[in-house]
């Protein structure tokens, strides 16, 4: 009998309860425990979204989706979820793949941009954890042009555009999340790559002004990457619009950083000004994207995998 195949999908990770953003944010940390005043922070931000991030259900319904798309495809195979950050963990997926006599494993972040503090991270965790239990890993990188991506990024464009006054005039502010600067002294691609999917989609979507801003950097006492989504949103008001649009093409699913960073930080100072900021809807589980990540996963198929 053949060994089933696997796809393990990664993704950061929230804390299920308020009660575990401690750990969780000590996680984070490296083990080492955060400021009381941080923790409060936190928790406060989880607090403003309805008490908890919906990001854990949201992949456990692509993985499902990717597993029907695959079997639709004629690709029978077992998707494992692994958080880095919360459980699921990722090393605990992989153990529950390997018990499940799955032997080949392709693994995927969520999160369609290369950085070697990003995707490099959820990758090591998954290898280390693949050799601890024998499994053969296969990762995938970035895919950040996939046309089903960039497609699936344009519809939304398209959908939020429909709901303002300026239709194709008003601007887009493509988003992504922040990252320390010192990547840039490893030529790591992500600043590159993320400008590359803003060109598709804005072409896609018939986006005459655009720009690129970074969101949720963290206060770690180092330089983060910017402009910032909050200054750029300032600057959008002094040049005298009054709407913007923010797609937040970095994530691909709802979580902390886009319904409170964006639907609560960044609404709040829009509405200061007198700027309308419509944002736009996340691809969660929805056909298109499923689709799109299912077509990845078939292209990096390891030759064999299947047989």
């Amino acid at each position: 009998m053949t060994p089933p195949f696997g796809v393990l999908l990664m993704a950061y990770g929230s804390p299920a309860t308020l009660r575990d953003v401690k750990a969780y944010y000590t996680h984070i940390r490296g083990g080492r425990t955060p400021p009381a005043e941080q923790v409060a922070e936190l928790r406060a931000r989880y607090e403003r979204i309805g008490g908890r991030s919906p990001l854990l259900e949201i992949t456990w319904r692509q993985a499902a989706g990717v597993v029907q798309a695959l079997g639709q495809a004629g690709l029978p195979a077992r998707a494992y979820v692994g958080m880095k950050h919360a459980p699921p963990f990722i090393a605990e997926a992989v153990a529950q793949a390997a018990g499940d006599g799955v032997r080949a494993l392709l693994a995927l972040a969520l999160a369609p941009h290369y950085s070697r503090m990003s995707v490099g991270a959820y990758r090591a965790a998954a290898e280390e954890a693949a050799a601890r239990h024998g499994l053969t890993l296969s990762c995938i990188e970035s895919w950040h042009l996939h046309p089903g991506l960039i497609s699936a990024l344009a519809s939304r464009v398209r959908e939020a555009q429909r709901q303002c006054a300026g239709d194709t005039d008003v601007p887009v502010i493509f988003t992504a999340h922040s990252l320390p600067v010192r990547i840039l002294e490893w030529n790591d691609p992500y600043p590159e790559q993320l400008q590359q999917t803003c060109v598709q989609v804005a072409a896609a979507a018939k986006v005459r002004a655009w720009r690129f801003a970074y969101q949720s950097a963290s206060a770690t006492g180092e330089p983060w990457l910017g402009p910032d989504l909050l200054d750029v949103a300032r600057a959008i008001h002094r040049e005298g619009q009054t709407e913007c649009i923010v797609c937040p093409i970095g994530f691909v699913a709802d979580h902390l950083e886009v319904l409170y960073d964006i639907d609560v930080e960044a609404k709040e100072l829009a509405a200061t000004l007198g700027l309308r900021l419509i944002r736009t809807c996340s691809l969660n589980d929805d056909l298109d994207f499923i689709s799109a990540v299912a077509d990845v996963i078939r292209a990096h198929l390891p030759q064999g995998a299947l047989a």
